[in-house]
């Protein structure tokens, strides 16, 4: 088993045009594991789950497209199929034939995305509140969608980056996000969140763009067809006091050939930090299930 013992390695791989980043925790004979986070996060946000899963697996935390250390698009291209082409990539970069997914929020769809539309590679998959879209949720009418999007591209070409003074006031910006989070988790967040302005000011690492939700997305029907693909064992964790609706009650779960559901009592929608432990022995037991 080949881990290192200084911690993670960054890497970084080609996506058109854009170099992005990724977290490698080493262990390369073991079965590659790709964890997904979410919408405005960073790789270095799965560190607990990572440490937990290192020993049995070769994990990579990639940095989405616009995120954490990774590489900005030109015209906020931040799309859900742009994220998932990004994860063909690194796939395909590092050789693997099947991997095995866990994605939080945002990453979780793409995860699903990912496992629906190439069934074949993916040996696993772990959803951690990320089925953001459901039977009785409608998308908005194209002519909406494309008329909001314009206005927010035009509001964030105007607004100004916020600067805060020091890491720590990023914290606890964090905290105040996130009640549940100890200070020291904030910290680390932030840490790797954020970077340093030539003031000395500190600014959140992700495209403000990234806010734009863009107008050209998978209905309900693409979604639940992509589903309906998924070959591997599934997992999704539903959180006991998550925005999101729990996916049994939603009607998610009659949608998926071998999907099972978890749920994470007391914990919000960043329920791998408001109960990392349970979180990772709730992944641990289903992926060295048979």
């Amino acid at each position: 088993m080949d881990i290192a013992s200084d911690g993670p390695q960054s890497r970084y791989y080609q996506s058109q045009g854009l170099q992005l980043h990724f977290t490698d925790w080493g262990n390369p004979s073991a079965p590659p594991l790709l964890l997904v986070h979410g919408g405005l996060d960073h790789s270095r946000s799965w560190d607990h789950l990572a440490q937990a899963l290192r020993a049995d697996f070769h994990v990579l935390a990639p940095d989405l497209r616009g995120h954490g250390d990774s590489g900005w698009a030109t015209g906020s291209s931040y799309s859900l199929a742009d994220h998932v082409y990004d994860l063909t990539g690194l796939v395909r970069s590092q050789g693997f034939g099947k991997v095995t997914l866990v994605g939080h929020s945002m990453g979780g769809m793409v995860s699903l995305t990912y496992a629906g539309a190439f069934p074949e590679k993916v040996s696993k998959l772990v959803v951690l509140d990320g089925v953001t879209n459901f039977p009785a949720r409608r998308l908005k009418p194209a002519d909406v969608r494309i008329a909001e999007w314009t206005s927010d591209l035009d509001k964030f070409a105007q607004r100004k980056i916020h600067r805060y003074p020091s890491l720590v006031d990023g914290a606890e910006r964090i905290r105040a996000r996130n009640p549940r989070l100890s200070r020291e988790q904030a910290m680390h967040l932030a840490t790797y969140g954020m970077k340093r302005n030539d003031d000395g000011s500190f600014s959140w690492k992700y495209d403000p763009y990234l806010r734009a939700r863009a107008p050209y997305r998978l209905s309900l029907e693409d979604n639940m067809g992509l589903w309906s693909r998924i070959a591997c064992p599934t997992l999704l964790v539903s959180a006991g006091e998550s925005f999101l609706p729990d996916p049994e009650n939603a009607g998610v779960m009659s949608q998926f050939r071998h999907a099972e559901l978890a749920r994470i009592a007391g914990a919000g929608h960043w329920l791998q930090h408001d109960r990392p432990d349970e979180v990772a022995r709730l992944i641990r037991k289903f992926l060295h299930a048979a």
